[in-house]
């Protein structure tokens, strides 16, 4: 019976190692330390980490100005610009049904009919009708995917996009959009396709997504963060090595992709491109279904995930960090100048943690473990990441007094492992770091099976 059960118990641990989950994508940096087995005995294994990317549109605060330019108050009544006799589109803000406020650029896409928001008329012709459309994260993000905004009104003949890095304070130009380029901004019309690694950070006027009028299919505006990539990446981003290697070493190349706000400045409304109708100008406003924005926040390569929590982003700090981007220090951890990870050397990168105060110098660089590149003392016994186990009692924060009954570093191992026949009654020590090995258990089974 009891050999049964001790195949029995084999036997699970051995479907649970077959379905246990690992991270499969290390070079995208998921993972920010492990614990391995070293000549030392039980250590920590520090490696660079962020966020995995997602849609940034749930996490933002859109303001539109001037204030008062979405439609429906008062209720309008719109024509379609394709057809100036089909009058038959009413917004009214009174009106759930019928109203087209801010929020539904960034709903559920693929409701029928499609929500969107929509501003007023260009009634007040030929003065500009000039809208400004501001995303805020109150947090640094990293962009990680091209940039889509989606138009039901024919995409505008003039538009700016613009990124801030201080929180709307200043503002910096990240592409322009007209039909046509000289004449809107006197520059030369260019296409992503036109920039090389020397040129990325160059700011270009593109009439891809102006030019022509197809109003039921050319909806789509982009700002192509992949293709910029691909100049480092290669065109469907295998190398993402090279990137994250000159993302590395590149300041001016890593802010050019890292923002707090976006601010979608309209400069004018699809006409057709015919003359203005000032008989008709309920033909020509602005309407935008849907934003995507693709990012990650930006930790520093010190953390691996990030919260949203009272309106607010932040992360979920390692490496002894703290601060919104983990951009500092913790308390009594300062014993060097805080850095920022590294992606280098591919794939886990460098984690660069912060080191208790006092405990002398570093002996040779940070890699990723203390123990190995750090002082030995700052690898036990640190409140946050190594404590005692099994009633282990830390001893000058250098090291565990282990219970009789247990050693190793943490007084993590059962005496009686390292004794002749090994221990014959259950363990009280900790689980193991890893699933057993099915290579392990394969032996011990069939010997289980040989035994019955």
């Amino acid at each position: 019976m009891l050999l049964y059960l001790a195949l029995q118990a084999l036997w699970t641990g051995l479907c649970q190692a077959a379905m246990q989950h690992y991270p499969a994508a290390w070079g995208h940096y998921d993972v920010c330390k492990s614990q391995i087995y070293s000549d030392e005995g039980l250590t920590w294994d520090y490696m660079a980490c962020q966020p995995e990317a997602a849609d940034m549109t749930h996490y933002l605060k859109v303001t539109l100005d001037p204030p008062n330019i979405t439609c429906g108050n008062p209720p309008e009544t719109y024509c379609a610009l394709e057809n100036p006799y089909m009058c038959n589109n009413e917004c009214d803000a009174s009106t759930e049904e019928l109203a087209h406020p801010p929020e539904l650029m960034f709903d559920i896409e693929g409701r029928n009919p499609t929500t969107f928001w929509q501003s007023t008329s260009w009634k007040r012709y030929p003065k500009a009708l000039l809208v400004n459309i501001t995303l805020s994260w109150n947090k640094t993000i990293e962009l990680t995917d091209d940039i889509v905004l989606t138009f039901e009104s024919g995409r505008p003949e003039q538009m700016v996009l613009e990124k801030s890095l201080d929180y709307g304070r200043t503002w910096q130009p990240y592409q322009f959009y007209a039909t046509d380029c000289l004449d809107a901004f006197t520059m030369e019309p260019k296409t992503v396709q036109d920039l090389t690694q020397h040129t990325l950070l160059d700011i270009i006027c593109t009439e891809d997504y102006s030019r022509g009028y197809v109003w039921k299919y050319d909806k789509t505006v982009r700002f192509e963060i992949k293709d910029r990539f691909a100049l480092f990446a290669g065109p469907r981003l295998h190398n993402m090595a090279s990137l994250y290697g000159q993302l590395d070493t590149t300041k001016n190349l890593r802010d050019f992709f890292t923002i707090t706000d976006l601010r979608i400045r309209l400069l004018r409304p699809a006409t057709g491109a015919t003359m203005v109708d000032e008989n008709n100008l309920s033909r020509y406003f602005y309407a935008i279904s849907d934003i995507k924005v693709q990012g990650r926040c930006k930790c520093n390569l010190h953390a691996n995930s990030c919260v949203f929590d009272k309106e607010k982003l932040s992360c979920e700090c390692e490496h002894n960090t703290t601060g919104p981007d983990c951009g500092r220090c913790k308390r009594n951890y300062q014993g060097r100048t805080w850095s920022a990870g590294s992606y280098l050397p591919i794939p886990k990168g460098t984690a660069n943690i912060c080191i208790p105060n006092n405990i002398g110098p570093v002996i040779g660089p940070n890699v990723s473990s203390l123990g190995v590149a750090n002082r030995k003392e700052a690898r036990v016994c640190d409140n946050e990441l190594m404590r005692c186990q099994n009633g282990g009692v830390c001893v000058g924060n250098v090291r565990c007094n282990c219970p009789s009954a247990y050693s190793g570093l943490l007084c993590e191992k059962p005496r009686c492992e390292t004794e002749l026949g090994g221990c014959r009654g259950p363990s009280s020590g900790q689980p193991p770091l890893r699933p057993p090995s099915s290579f392990g258990l394969l032996p011990l089974l069939l010997l289980g099976l040989a035994l019955l």
